[in-house]
C-alpha cells in the first residue's frame, strides 16, 4: 500500500489491532483522522500513520481541568440567524479570531470549512462542535454561537437542525486537552435542561455566565 491508499474501518482496525467498534467511535468523536463518504467512514493511510506516531511521541500526561471561563470569554458568545451551515460557520470563525490566541483569520475560516466538508461536526440533539489545530492558535480557545435559526444542512447523525455551536481551535500541541475539551462540551450538552436554557437566553451575557457557571471537568 501506499500513502495516499484510503482504508476502511477493517482494515485500520487490524492496522491498529483494536475491535471495529473502537475505531468507530473513535472516528464519530473526531478522536481520530477520518471522512464520510456517503454513510460510510474512510481513512487516509498517511493520516493514521501520522496519528500514531503522534500518540507514540507523546508523554502521558494528566490531562487539564476544563474551565470554561479560561477558554471562553464574553465577547465570544455571539447570537446567529443563518439557515446553512457554511454561513453560520464563517461567522463564528470570524469571531473566534478575533481571539488574541489566534493569529490568522483567512486559514482559520479556511480551515474550520474544509473540515466541515470533510465530515460533519454535528453530534445531534442540535449541538454542533466544529474544531481544528492550527500551527497559527497559541492556545485553545473556543467561541460559542447560539443560532436564532434552524440550520438544516449539518446532516446530523440525527437529522436535528442545529442550534448550537461550540467552535473550537487549538495548537498542534495540545492534542490530549484538545480531545478532552472536544469530549467535555459533547458530553455537556446531552443534558436537554441545560440546551434549553442557553437558547432561552436573551443576551449573549447570560449565556456566558451560564456556561460559566458550569464546574471544571
Amino acid at each position: 500500500m501506499t500513502d495516499g491508499d484510503i482504508l476502511t474501518i477493517e482494515e485500520v482496525a487490524k492496522y491498529l489491532r483494536v475491535s471495529e467498534r473502537t475505531v468507530y467511535d473513535w472516528a464519530q468523536k473526531g478522536e481520530i483522522p477520518a471522512g464520510k463518504i456517503g454513510a460510510i467512514w474512510r481513512f487516509k493511510r498517511i493520516d493514521i500513520e501520522r496519528w500514531v506516531n503522534d500518540r507514540l511521541s507523546t508523554k502521558p500526561s494528566k490531562p487539564n481541568a476544563v474551565h470554561v471561563d479560561a477558554i471562553i470569554s464574553p465577547d465570544r458568545v455571539i447570537f446567529l440567524d443563518y439557515s446553512t451551515k457554511r454561513d453560520a460557520l464563517s461567522a463564528l470563525a470570524d469571531n473566534l479570531s478575533l481571539a488574541p490566541q489566534v493569529k490568522n483569520r483567512q486559514e482559520l475560516v479556511s480551515e474550520v470549512l474544509k473540515r466541515e466538508d470533510l465530515m460533519s461536526t454535528a453530534i445531534g440533539k442540535g449541538v454542533a462542535i466544529p474544531h481544528v489545530r492550527l500551527a497559527s492558535v497559541t492556545d485553545l480557545v473556543v467561541s460559542v454561537g447560539i443560532s436564532r435559526a434552524d440550520i438544516i444542512d449539518f446532516h446530523a447523525l440525527d437529522d436535528e437542525p442545529v442550534r448550537l455551536l461550540f467552535m473550537t481551535a487549538a495548537c498542534y500541541n495540545q492534542h490530549t486537552y484538545y480531545l478532552q475539551t472536544l469530549s467535555f462540551f459533547s458530553n455537556l450538552f446531552k443534558d436537554k435542561r441545560l440546551r434549553d436554557e442557553l437558547l432561552a437566553t436573551e443576551t449573549t451575557r447570560q449565556a456566558y455566565d451560564l456556561l460559566t457557571a458550569i464546574p471544571p471537568a
